[in-house]
């Protein structure tokens, strides 16, 4: 008998893209930022505010250039000497330019940053939240560190562009537009030329920016990959190590660090040829405003002080656009990563919680049906096909089949990890999928066949089962099931650590925690995925007299993987190619035979589980 789950393989093209999770990469930037927006709504709020403070901060930048020609042609050239009043007025208007223009840009980026990171925080909590809703199938599809990556990295790409790009951008552009009109009001000529030598660079911004969003969308997936292929070995450490396969595990990282490294590089290069234009652009119109200036104060038609205020001008323009140059870089980054998040929260949950709106289990064994119920993977056959079977309250019942067969996805439907394609799973006469997600969960509890354990203590993780449970009520939770001498066994008891996935204890203490568990959730069904097949004949038999107690006044269902189980149970349950073909007890099952005189489905499991036991 196989102790592995008969999940079956996903459908090729769920497995190779998870075509829901990057239905978000499809979108436009626009589309994204209003998405993100619809995500995230603290980010625009106040937003009125924050962009009144950053116009009044650039529209003080031009009071400066102003005073400067002011004083120059009314107040140090003006006809009967120098003013000096009007020089005093014009630096006190300047002066008071500058700390209105400094108290406003502080303003501004102080409600940008707290907006910004109330957004991102929310936005971080929806995607992380999201996560636990997504399909099983997605889940197992998505390889781990690329999901990990859509709420880290991802998020912190955008939270970058709207703290130091998205309202630099907005202030940019109206900076850019207040010079050009008073640009205007000094010489059309000269606002002609600066314009003229920044056109090939507007011109090609759109060109860009459609080349930037493909080369960053690119950087965003080899950054998922790359973490994906970082994290494995470090949780598969034991397996790299026993089979000395360091240099290939190196070979894949290294490689994967070199697909970013040349996709990141790419994108970097488009962005260094986009800031050199904007640099070209910027020593033309220097350039160009410093001579044509100058010829046209010999010809009188400006004055030195408007030909001084133009300068301060024109880096009042270049400013900005070199500035945008980068906004538009981070942007495309940013709306790349942003893409990818919405992806995620724009999947759709398979299960639809029902809510206040929906059933709840009453307490006592549970009664369970399957009425005709099929199952199959979105693009796949059926795996499951025409199950209608009644397991009476309080029975125990054993289900086994070879690997494949369909046992696992018979419980995933059971305890609604999944719901059928067709069909319907009864729990007290009630759907299932009628019955609240609190209720479902606190009267229906699976035991995985690999008990995963938190980072914390053996306390921490078996209060899984009932957060409100106090130590004293854990203890003896532990000792009813006859834990008690295991645990005084532990070096600090249930203070001990258990490590990352509960790696500081063997696969049956970790069974025996989740049994711990199990129990102070004191669920009416109870759902077991066996794994004892790993453990040594004495931690079996603890987990043997604990299962016996934690069964006792419950209706339990247990994927069994090895026949003993099967043939203490009230009834076993026999699939095969995901149809139940044999049902009864294993006294009666075990010497069934076919039409033709063979031996049944479970005669022959059972006849290979016996041959094994006696190698």
């Amino acid at each position: 008998m196989s102790t592995t789950t008969d999940e079956p393989t996903a459908p090729e093209e769920l497995t190779s893209a998870g075509t829901t999770m990057d239905s978000g990469e499809d979108i436009g930037a626009w589309a994204t930022i209003r998405s993100g927006l619809r995500h995230s709504p603290e980010l625009a709020q106040g937003f009125r505010v924050t962009l009144l403070l950053a116009l009044l901060g650039t529209a003080g930048r031009v009071v400066v250039p102003i005073s400067v020609q002011q004083t120059l042609d009314r107040g140090i050239n003006a006809p009967g000497g120098i003013d000096f009043g009007f020089v005093s007025l014009m630096a006190a208007l300047a002066a008071t330019a500058i700390v209105v223009t400094g108290l406003s840009s502080y303003l501004m980026t102080a409600r940008l940053f707290t907006a910004a990171e109330r957004g991102l925080a929310t936005l971080r909590v929806k995607a992380f939240r999201h996560v636990h809703d997504l399909p099983l199938l997605t889940q197992n599809t998505e390889r781990r560190g690329a999901l990990v990556s859509r709420v880290t990295s991802d998020v912190d790409q955008v939270s970058q562009f709207v703290v130091f790009g998205g309202i630099f951008g907005i202030i940019s552009v109206g900076q850019v537009l207040l010079a050009t009109v008073v640009m205007l009001v000094y010489s059309w000529e000269l606002t002609l030329l600066v314009w003229v030598a920044f056109a090939p660079l507007f011109i090609s911004l759109r060109y860009f920016q459609k080349r930037l969003s493909a080369a960053y969308g690119v950087v965003r997936r080899s950054v998922g990959t790359m973490l994906s292929v970082i994290s494995e070995p470090v949780v598969g450490a034991v397996t790299v190590r026993s089979y000395a396969i360091e240099g290939r595990t190196q070979d894949r990282i290294d490689d994967a660090i070199r697909v970013n490294q040349v996709a990141a590089t790419r994108a970097q290069g488009l962005t260094a040829v986009s800031f050199s234009l904007g640099g070209l652009s910027a020593g033309l119109a220097n350039a160009g405003v410093l001579v044509v200036g100058i010829l046209l104060g010999l010809a009188g038609d400006i004055t030195s002080g408007q030909v001084l205020a133009f300068a301060f001008l024109v880096t009042l323009f270049v400013g900005p656009v070199q500035m945008g140059t980068q906004v538009l870089t981070d942007a495309q980054n940013a709306i790349a990563g942003w893409r990818r998040v919405i992806g995620i929260l724009d999947t759709p949950a398979d299960l639809d919680d029902p809510g206040p709106r929906g059933s709840s289990l009453p307490r006592g064994a549970m009664d369970v049906a399957f009425e005709d119920v099929s199952f199959g993977y979105p693009s796949g056959p059926l795996v499951l096909r025409d199950v209608d079977e009644h397991l009476a309250s309080g029975s125990r019942v054993a289900v086994v089949g070879e690997t494949g067969s369909g046992k696992t996805t018979f419980a995933k439907l059971l305890t609604r990890l999944m719901d059928p394609t067709s069909g319907r799973v009864l729990l007290d006469g009630i759907d299932v999928r009628e019955v609240e997600f609190a209720s479902l969960r606190r009267r229906v509890v699976l035991v995985p066949q690999e008990g995963f354990l938190f980072d914390s203590t053996l306390l921490d993780n078996a209060r899984y089962g009932d957060l409100d449970a106090t130590r004293e009520q854990v203890r003896a939770a532990a000792t009813e099931l006859g834990l008690g001498d295991w645990l005084d066994g532990l070096p600090h008891g249930l203070d001990t650590r258990v490590g990352q996935r509960g790696e500081a204890l063997s696969a049956g203490e970790r069974q025996l925690v989740a049994l711990l568990r199990a129990h102070l959730a004191d669920p009416d069904l109870l759902v077991l995925d066996e794994a004892t097949s790993a453990v040594d004949p004495a931690l079996e038999m603890r987990i043997a007299r604990a299962l016996e107690h934690l069964m006792s006044g419950r209706t339990s269902v247990t994927i069994a993987h090895r026949l003993s189980t099967a043939e203490q149970a009230d009834e076993v349950i026999v699939f095969d190619r995901g149809r139940v073909v044999q049902r009864g007890h294993h006294t009666v099952l075990v010497g069934e035979r076919t039409e033709d005189g063979a031996p049944s489905v479970y005669a022959r499991l059972h006849a290979s589980w016996v041959a094994q036991q006696s190698l």
